[in-house]
């Protein structure tokens, strides 16, 4: 991370954690929540992404942590764009409605503040996913439009400017 104070809601995540959790076991010095933080095939995608993006661009994702605790994960997406990082983050079911997207959200928008290189933040939620969009909201974001995805169909897209 940058020379910038981050609160501990989150925490650089490694190759090393990538592993872990594709092994089905806590990175080092964390436990697991209770049910499981992403299914399998996305935490694959998320250790490509972070691979590819990482010698590029770094940080790539993030754990989000309560003490010794991995409740949930935030990733850059995609390989940023003209300043633009797109993010996606979940939080295991188990441990969800205790305002930890919310403070991991803020804590990414306090690090791209303080780096140079990002000029904003961008965000997709579902049009059904009433809590991630108020996290998005509570945190500055901005709904800018809206798209149809292969996958999920019709998506909200947000932004922060930093």
């Amino acid at each position: 991370m940058s020379s910038c104070a981050v609160p501990e809601i989150i925490r650089e995540a490694t190759k090393a954690d990538y592993d872990a959790l594709l092994s089905d076991e806590a990175p080092a010095g964390l436990r697991l929540a209770a049910t499981e933080i992403a299914p399998h095939q996305i935490l694959v995608m998320l250790a490509g992404v972070a691979d590819d993006v990482r010698p590029g661009f770094s940080p790539t994702s993030w754990l989000i942590v309560d003490g010794d605790r991995l409740v949930g994960l935030c990733s850059i997406v995609k390989p940023p764009s003209d300043g633009v990082v797109e993010l996606g983050y979940g939080i295991a079911p188990s441990e969800r409605r205790h305002g930890y997207a919310t403070k991991a959200v803020a804590a990414i928008a306090v690090w791209a503040r303080s780096r140079p290189d990002v000029t904003a933040l961008a965000a997709e939620t579902s049009p059904t996913n009433a809590p991630s969009q108020a996290v998005l909201s509570v945190n500055g974001f901005q709904r800018v439009g809206e798209r149809i995805d292969e996958e999920d169909g019709l998506v909200y897209c947000w932004r922060l400017d930093t």
